[in-house]
């Protein structure tokens, strides 16, 4: 074979180890394309799936309109996740959280210091706490300190703040309730309260007010209906703006109070959204006064 054909043969050799070589490293990079391609698709997937499972709270009847309504968007969102809801009171809530036996206490009242050693409490909204009277009481507005002598017994009829000669009926809630808690600690200072009658929610206040002549009630501004009148404390009315501002000073904060220290997917995931701008949408259109 003479040289030029043999450099002919070399160099058509060259050329195809050459292309060879090419087709192989074009192929190798689609694969790797195509293989990260499927591995963020079953990432994207996973992450989706994750958020599965059941999430358990207890807690505060005057935020239930508010839970409840996040709770089913919160589901909308997330299909693998149901929500179980118990409204038993706020120190229910606070002590199941505590134990571990559910994974959010709802309380609509401030975590007391030795329950804040376990728990941490996240700010969710803010709530009014509305006195409330029958429909046909003709009183408008009522000081802090009378609402004091109301609730103490100093003061028993009406008529002593200029209303009709009727007797006061005296109506809250249970103890351990967070509204009660609240309502006391604002308005009694260190005057014992003396009920006519102790009720187990929100709504069986605003019902037995609405039935009963001549009674006073406290209650969730979210829960204020028509079928009650929300008196003036000191000239300021129960609104959400006048909450929102400090100027209605008869309010106290909605608490998510779960354990420290907790690592529930869950958990973090819904209260990322009661604080979202959803969240807080949510919260508002419920009645109650976002924070955010």
């Amino acid at each position: 074979m003479n040289k030029k054909l043999i450099s002919l043969i070399a160099g058509a050799a060259i050329v195809a180890a050459a292309t060879g070589c090419s087709q192989t490293a074009t192929s190798s990079v689609a694969g790797t394309s195509s293989t990260a391609g499927t591995s963020a698709s079953e990432a994207s997937s996973t992450a989706a799936e994750e958020l599965s499972g059941t999430l358990s709270m207890n807690g505060s009847t005057s935020m239930e309109k508010v839970i409840k309504a996040v709770n089913g968007a919160f589901m909308e969102k997330n299909k693998g996740v149901t929500v179980n809801l118990n409204l038993t009171g706020s120190g229910t809530g606070i002590q199941e959280a505590s134990e571990g036996k559910c994974d959010i206490g709802n309380s609509s009242r401030k975590l007391k210091d030795e329950e804040a050693e376990k728990l941490d409490a996240t700010v969710v909204g803010l709530d009014g706490i509305a006195l409330v009277v029958n429909p046909v009481n003709k009183l408008e507005d009522i000081t802090l300190q009378d609402l004091a002598k109301v609730y103490s017994g100093e003061i028993t009829n009406w008529k002593e703040l200029g209303g009709d000669d009727k007797a006061i009926v005296v109506i809250g809630r249970e103890d351990g309730s967070g509204t009660r808690d609240g309502f006391e600690s604002i308005v009694m200072g260190d005057k014992e309260p003396k009920y006519a009658q102790e009720l187990e929610s929100t709504g069986s206040v605003i019902n037995a007010v609405a039935t009963t002549d001549g009674a006073i009630g406290y209650a969730s501004l979210a829960n204020v209906d028509e079928t009650v009148k929300a008196l003036k404390v000191g000239g300021v009315e129960a609104t959400e703006e006048n909450v929102k501002s400090g100027a209605y000073k008869v309010q106290r904060p909605f608490i998510c109070a779960t354990l420290k220290g907790s690592d529930n997917k869950l958990v973090k995931a819904y209260l990322d959204f009661i604080l979202s701008e959803e969240g807080q949408a949510l919260v508002l259109a419920q009645g109650a006064v976002p924070v955010k």
